[in-house]
């Protein structure tokens, strides 16, 4: 730690590595870890709410400026135009994530059951998240519980 309390010219070069290899923007990333480091999980808060604050307000505004043009024909076309373009901006990190997250088949299988289920089901991405995150605790106790 620093004479002031703040991350060392030595510390920051780890926090950076570390927000590289974890999934995510690095931006929040580096906000988590320097947050952690300076004042423990609500320094972590802190910082990635800091981060995110502006942005989630510009795109609140945005949203809320164009609503009234949603039926616009113009307005329509441009969004068509952009479509393939967002999900490719959205496509590609998730497969980079699969790629590093995902060693093993019934992984794979669970990142394909939930695109298929958000894509051609349209099931809430949230509900599968909740079912994930509750059936990885059970699993993690039940590990536990056979040692």
């Amino acid at each position: 730690m620093g004479r002031r309390g703040w991350i060392g010219e030595d510390e920051l070069p780890d926090i950076v590595a570390l927000s590289q290899s974890a999934p995510g923007v690095m931006a929040v990333n580096i906000s988590i870890f320097a947050g952690y480091r300076l004042r423990g999980f609500k320094g972590a808060v802190a910082a990635t709410l800091g981060s995110i604050t502006p942005s989630f307000l510009v795109i609140l505004a945005i949203a809320m400026v164009f609503s009234g043009f949603r039926d616009n024909p113009v307005v329509v076309r441009i969004f068509s135009g952009i479509r393939p373009v967002v999900i490719s901006l959205i496509l590609i990190p998730m497969v980079n994530m699969a790629r590093k997250g995902c060693k093993t088949w019934w992984a794979w299988l669970i990142a394909l059951a939930s695109l298929l289920l958000v894509a051609f089901v349209k099931v809430s991405p949230i509900y599968i998240l909740a079912v994930t995150i509750v059936a990885g605790v059970a699993l993690a106790y039940y590990k536990e519980a056979r040692r």
